[in-house]
């Protein structure tokens, strides 16, 4: 089977063996994988030994493993989650990272459950009650589903990128409160929040920013929360810290469990009870709202190539931005 790797800043194809099932895995055909353009373009730009890329996919089951009982072979199944997910032609998934899918969900919006689960943690880090507000800062495809799941759970959203078309993708969606100036934002920002700020500023926004936190600071209310899910500077300003006697928050992936080879690795489930929203539920709450049309993930999928094209998406991503927003690719099905 083929895989994707990077090697020095290139972008290949290299032939691996087919993964064997073990107890607790499933074997997925992909039939299709989304690219995350932050984090595989970073991992691009710096590794310096080969590595491969993507963790959002989804295919079909080809095999399941003993204690696997929540999907068969034939299924149509979602999963999230490197290094058992990636751009190849098959996957080994832990059945914790595998979720079910209806049919009414398409293939390529389902390929984003990696980033509709991310997107979903960070809104549960922010832990808003109905009615709050919330700015989501950096408009890129995480952010775009931050903004549509944060709208369908009837918070007051606000959004800024510094590119308009990304601003207008929301607005077409239903969030009217979108900005491509900062000032502008500030502006309408205090008169519909009656001059005391954001409960809650999500930032999106990659590139190693400095000063975002700062801005930040002076667009949520006293004692609101900051939570940081893009690359940005960790620096601030003690004294608006003090003053609004800030919260910010890391948000690591998509949700508890991530990582950790218990729940991942072995398939051992955290208690509802206890957990209520793993990185699985997450998953499958992602899905749900694709499947109830809460969101529209489609019109956010501006390019779609083949795997062997896949060097391109990451061309189109570094040189032309403002016409591209989700890249999918796709899968024929034969091994080659």
């Amino acid at each position: 089977m083929r895989v994707v790797y990077t090697v020095k800043g290139h972008i290949e194809l290299l032939d691996q063996e087919a993964p064997t099932i073990e107890d607790n895995y499933v074997i997925v055909e992909t039939i299709c994988s989304a690219i995350s353009p932050g984090t595989e373009i970073m991992l691009k730009d710096t590794t310096t030994v080969p590595s491969t890329l993507g963790y959002s996919a989804m295919g079909k089951v080809v095999e399941v493993g003993e204690g696997v009982t929540h999907v068969q072979v034939g299924d149509r199944v979602a999963c999230y989650g490197s290094p058992f997910v990636r751009h190849a032609e098959l996957l080994k998934v832990p059945k914790n990272l595998v979720i079910l899918l209806q049919d009414q969900v398409s293939d390529q919006e389902a390929a984003y459950v990696g980033p509709g689960a991310i997107a979903i943690h960070a809104l549960r880090q922010a832990d808003l009650r109905f009615g709050e507000s919330v700015l989501v800062v950096g408009l890129g495809i995480l952010g775009q589903i931050i903004c549509q799941v944060a709208e369908s759970s009837a918070y007051q959203v606000f959004g800024l990128d510094l590119i308009r078309e990304r601003a207008e993708k929301l607005i077409e969606f239903g969030s009217p409160h979108m900005y491509d100036n900062e000032d502008e934002l500030t502006r309408h920002m205090k008169e519909l929040t009656g001059g005391i700020g954001v409960d809650a500023v999500i930032l999106c926004a990659g590139g190693g920013l400095s000063g975002m936190i700062d801005k930040a600071l002076s667009w949520i209310r006293d004692r609101g929360k900051i939570i940081i899910v893009g690359d940005v500077a960790m620096s601030f300003d003690r004294e608006q810290m003090f003053q609004k006697e800030a919260q910010v928050f890391i948000s690591r992936a998509g949700g508890p469990g991530r990582y950790m080879a218990d729940y991942e690795q072995r398939g051992i489930d955290y208690p509802i009870g206890y957990v209520r929203w793993t990185e699985g539920r997450n998953m499958a709450e992602y899905i749900r709202l694709l499947t109830q049309g809460k969101i529209d993930i489609a019109p956010l999928i501006t390019h779609r190539l083949p795997m062997a094209r896949i060097a391109e998406a990451y061309e189109l991503y570094s040189h032309s931005p403002r016409e591209v927003l989700g890249v999918v690719v796709t899968y024929t099905g034969e091994m080659a």
